[in-house]
């Protein structure tokens, strides 16, 4: 996953903006953000300040390393299982 060149609050200070009446083209100038990401970001973290955001994308990094954790001990239960047969 790309990493975000925005931090958890400069996201909570544009959305911000946004809700306080600026349209989505002068945030684009100002700030480099496409229409899509602005619009994607207020709907996945519209109306959280800027530490939830943080906290939430803490999670999301930490779920993303256990499944992949997961992942590579589920492979290596299967190797091993294969193994086995193989020597039975």
């Amino acid at each position: 996953m790309k990493k975000s060149t925005f931090s958890p609050a400069q996201i909570a200070g544009i959305l911000k903006e946004f809700d306080n009446g600026k349209s989505a083209e002068e945030i684009n100038r100002e700030h480099g953000v496409s229409k899509a990401s602005l619009y994607k970001w207020r709907q996945r973290y519209g109306g959280m300040e800027a530490t939830e955001l943080k906290r939430m994308k803490d999670l999301e990094e930490e779920n993303a390393r256990l499944k992949r954790m997961y992942a590579n001990l589920a492979m290596e239960l299967d190797v091993a299982k294969y193994i086995i047969e193989k020597k039975l």
